[in-house]
Order: C-alpha cells, then sequence, then structure tokens
C-alpha cells in the first residue's frame, strides 16, 4: 500500500550533528527531514535539509562507498572543496562521486536560511574521512564510531 503525500516539513527532523564534541556545535541549527525514511526506502537516502546563518552542512568530508547529490532549492551556500570556494545558489546541483578524495562541505555565510535536496547512497561499509579535522568514521564490529586519526576513539 503506497503512503499518502505530505507536506516534507511535516515529517521527522533531526536537528544539530551527531558528531563528537567539539564539532557537533559547528553544524548550528541545520536540520534533516529525513524524506526517504518516512516512506521506507532503504537503497538511498534523501533529505530536506535548511542550514540557517552561520550553519554547515557537515565537517569537510569524502565517502569511501556513499555517492552524494545536492540540488539547492532556496538561498545561497558556500561550496568548500579541494579546489577553493564556490557560491552555489537555487537552480545548482552539486554531486560527490564515491571514493573521491574531493572533500566536501556546504556554509551558509549569508543572512537568510537556504534549502536543499541531499540523496545518497546507503553502504553499509562505507567510511568518512575529514580532512580539515581530527576525525575518521570506521567500522567497528559492524558499525561506523568516530575516531580521532590515529585511530583513538573519541
Amino acid at each position: 500500500m503506497s503512503k499518502p503525500a505530505v507536506p516534507a516539513t511535516s515529517l521527522p527532523a533531526t536537528r544539530g550533528s551527531s558528531y563528537p564534541a567539539p564539532f557537533a556545535e559547528r553544524m548550528g541549527t541545520r536540520t534533516r527531514y529525513r524524506l526517504g525514511e518516512a516512506f521506507g526506502l532503504t537503497q538511498f537516502g534523501v533529505n530536506l535539509v535548511v542550514l540557517g546563518p552561520g550553519d554547515q552542512s557537515a565537517l569537510r568530508h569524502w565517502h569511501t562507498h556513499e555517492d552524494e547529490l545536492v540540488y539547492m532549492l532556496e538561498g545561497e551556500l558556500v561550496l568548500r572543496t579541494n579546489a577553493g570556494e564556490q557560491v552555489v545558489r537555487a537552480g545548482d546541483v552539486v554531486a560527490y562521486p564515491a571514493g573521491d578524495q574531493d572533500g566536501h562541505q556546504l556554509v551558509n555565510r549569508g543572512s537568510s536560511p537556504a534549502r536543499y535536496l541531499e540523496v545518497g547512497t546507503r553502504v553499509e561499509d562505507d567510511l568518512a574521512y575529514y580532512p580539515d579535522d581530527d576525525l575518521a568514521l570506521v567500522l567497528v564490529d559492524g558499525e561506523a564510531l568516530p575516531v580521532h586519526k590515529d585511530g583513538k576513539p573519541y
């Protein structure tokens, strides 16, 4: 049985970040509406993300096995990659193939909220690396856990 159409912002949302301290607070009030999970999708994730002024999408990172795509809906953000910075606006799309070590991040340096759709594959053995911070995600007994770059757990 199919589920009825619903307003995206009526679905459960997560705010902030699951990063360990001191990284979590850098995300600010970032809000993710888990669109895919609400409809039982298991092969890929789809989120509506709202970044308020000063918020960040994530720490600058890259994934070993996860493809990511971002489609800007509203507002203006700064995309930070290995190549530097680029302004992205409504209608722009950016994508990051799995295994590409070009770390990426979106930052709201403006005075208004910005909204985008975030789509990514779900791969159980995906790892993430954070070139600007002392953080990595590694698998421990099948669970992705945050560790320092020297392997010491947070």
